[in-house]
C-alpha cells in the first residue's frame, strides 16, 4: 500500500498548510498537461492530498482505514479538482474575479440629423435636440435617496458570487454563481433614489449645438467624444454618434466634391453669346454664354464647388446649358426668322447624323465605298 506522506515528501506530523504547500509543487511538476508521461505519479499524490487534507480522512488513513481513509479501496481519477484548478489558475473552479463595479462606461449612441446642401458643402453649426441617459441630479449618480449610502451584501459578504460546493464522482467541486441579492455588485441599495430607481441615471432630452465639417456627405458620422449615454451609478459616458442626412436642394446638386445646376438660354443668346448673372453659394457670378454654343455645353466656374472632406480645397461648379427653342411665334417673329433661314441657305434643313460608336461593319463600309 503506497503511503501517503511519501508520496507528498511530508512527514506524518506535517500541518495542513505544510502538506498543501507540498502538493501544489508536486501536481505542478507532474500534471498531464505539463510534464506528459508521469500520469501515475500525479494519480499518486492527487489520492493523497486528498485524503491528507481532509481531517476526518487523514484521521482515519493514520488509524489504518484504508489508502483512502475510509476502509474502502480508492475508486481511482483525481482528488480535490477545486484544489487542482486552484494550483494551475489561481483559484477555485469556477472562480469569480470579485464585485463588479456599480459605476460603469455608459453605451455609444446614434443620432440621424437633416442638413441643407449649403452646410454640407461648407460647414456650420446647428443646434441637434438628442434624448440620452444624463446623471440624476436628484442624487449625482449615486442611486441612494439622501442621507442614505450603499450597503455590503449581507448573502455574498461583498464577493458579488458565492460558492456552492458539490461532490461528484470525480471528486470535490466548487463552483461560483452569481450573488442573486446583490447581482453581482457586492453592494445593495437599501434605499435607492426616487428619481432613478437607484440606477444613478435618468433619460432627458437636450440640446447641443454641434460643429458640422465642411465637405460632409449623405451617409456621413461625426464623432462626438463623452456625449453619449452616462453609464450606469453616473459612470462617463459613451460617444454620441451624429450620421448626416442631406436635403435636396432646388438649385444644385452635389457630385463629389463638385456642384452641379442647369440655366436655360434662349436661342438668340445661344446663337450671339451673353453674359448673363448666375446665382451661387459665393454669391452672383457672371456666366460667359460663348456664341454658338450648344444644348448640353457644360460651363465650369472653378472653385466653386463643395469643400473636400478635412481639406480646404474646393471643387468646381459645373453648369449645363440648355438652349431654349422659341414655340410661340407671332408673323413678324416668322418672318425674320424666315429671312434669317434664306440667309444661312437653310429653307430645306438636312438633318447631320453624328454617330457616336460606329460598328466594324459600318467602318467597312464606308473605306470600300471610298468615303
Amino acid at each position: 500500500m503506497a503511503d501517503h506522506y511519501e508520496a507528498l515528501g511530508v512527514s506524518k506530523d506535517a500541518s495542513a498548510a505544510e502538506i498543501k504547500s507540498s502538493y501544489r509543487k508536486l501536481a505542478r511538476k507532474y500534471h498531464p498537461d505539463v510534464n506528459p508521461g508521469h500520469e501515475d505519479e500525479f494519480k499518486a499524490i492527487s489520492l493523497a492530498y486528498d485524503v491528507l487534507s481532509d481531517s476526518e480522512k487523514r484521521r482515519n488513513y493514520d488509524m489504518g482505514g484504508g489508502e483512502n481513509g475510509q476502509g474502502v479501496p480508492a475508486g481511482g481519477g483525481f482528488g480535490g479538482f477545486g484544489d487542482i484548478f486552484e494550483t494551475f489558475f489561481g483559484g477555485g473552479a469556477g472562480s469569480a474575479g470579485g464585485p463588479m463595479p456599480r459605476t460603469q462606461r455608459g453605451k455609444d449612441a446614434l443620432v440621424g440629423v437633416n442638413i441643407d446642401l449649403e452646410t454640407a458643402a461648407f460647414g456650420g453649426n446647428i443646434d441637434l435636440d438628442v434624448t440620452t441617459a444624463v446623471v440624476c441630479d436628484t442624487c449625482s449618480g449615486a442611486g441612494t435617496q439622501q442621507g442614505t449610502s450603499v450597503e455590503t451584501c449581507s448573502l455574498c459578504h461583498g464577493a458579488g458570487s458565492v460558492q456552492r460546493m458539490t461532490r461528484t464522482l470525480l471528486g470535490q467541486m466548487v463552483t461560483n454563481q452569481t450573488c442573486n441579492s446583490c447581482h453581482g455588485f457586492g453592494t445593495v441599495i437599501p434605499s435607492p433614489c426616487l428619481n432613478c430607481q437607484g440606477d444613478g441615471r435618468v433619460r432627458k432630452q437636450r440640446t447641443m449645438k454641434i460643429r458640422i465639417p465642411a465637405g460632409v456627405s449623405d451617409g456621413t458620422r461625426i464623432q462626438l467624444s463623452s456625449q453619449g449615454e452616462v453609464g450606469p451609478g453616473g459612470g462617463p459616458a459613451g460617444d454620441l454618434f451624429v450620421e448626416v442626412m442631406v436635403g435636396r436642394h432646388e438649385v444644385f446638386q452635389r457630385d463629389g466634391d463638385n456642384l452641379r445646376a442647369s440655366v436655360s438660354v434662349p436661342m438668340t443668346a445661344a446663337a450671339l453669346g451673353a453674359s448673363i448673372p448666375f446665382d451661387t453659394f459665393d454669391g452672383s457670378q457672371e456666366l460667359s454664354i460663348e456664341a454658338g454654343i450648344q444644348s448640353g455645353t457644360v460651363v465650369k466656374l472653378p472653385g466653386l464647388g463643395a469643400t473636400r472632406l478635412r481639406s480646404e480645397t474646393r471643387g468646381d461648379l459645373l453648369i449645363t446649358v440648355d438652349v431654349m427653342t422659341p414655340d410661340k411665334l407671332d408673323d413678324e417673329q416668322k418672318d425674320l426668322l424666315s429671312q434669317l433661314a434664306t440667309l444661312r441657305e437653310e429653307e430645306t434643313p438636312r438633318a447631320q447624323i453624328t454617330t457616336q460608336n460606329r460598328g466594324m461593319f459600318s467602318r467597312m463600309r464606308e473605306r470600300f465605298a471610298g468615303r
